[in-house]
């Protein structure tokens, strides 16, 4: 048996999702529902620029001290082309780093776990290459928005 390749991620953009504040929705047995809308922003590198449009948002399930997030929105390049997103992941803080974040107070990203992974969907021949891999993004809370570094995993 042979060694599998240890992957090495192309950074191929980041995003910056303007987002509204979250509602409640609901509460199950041990579990907080919410959404959170997204409202707009931008997209900014080396494979892909444009903006995120206004609609769509992010629903999140909070268990214990992890939650499970799933974000669809779109997002249009600036050639024109709309693409479709689905992003699930993961949150998790201390009680003390979810409590600075919520007070908008900035946090360093190595002090809580916030991973997601990606799904594009469009038929414009240009970006075809984001339907047809994997991607993780790495997340974070700064200055009042969302922001994803975005890799593609070769």
């Amino acid at each position: 048996m042979t060694d599998a390749p240890t992957p090495a991620l192309e950074f191929v953009f980041e995003l910056f999702i303007d987002v509204e504040e979250g509602w409640h929705i609901g509460r199950g047995p041990d579990e907080k529902l919410w959404f959170t809308p997204v409202t707009g922003g931008r997209i900014s590198g080396p494979r892909l620029s444009g903006s995120v449009l206004p609609g769509g948002g992010d629903w999140s399930t909070k268990r214990r001290d992890t939650t499970q997030v799933e974000a669809r929105y779109l997002i249009r390049a600036d050639d024109g082309s709309i693409i479709d997103i689905v992003n699930r992941g993961y949150f998790r803080a201390k009680p003390d780093v979810e409590a600075r974040l919520d007070a908008g107070e900035p946090v360093a990203e190595d002090e809580y776990y916030f991973r997601t992974a990606f799904t594009f969907r469009t038929d414009a021949p240009a970006h075809r290459w984001l339907a047809e891999n994997q991607f993780v993004g790495f997340a974070r809370d700064e200055e009042g928005q969302i922001r994803i570094r975005v890799y593609l995993l070769p």
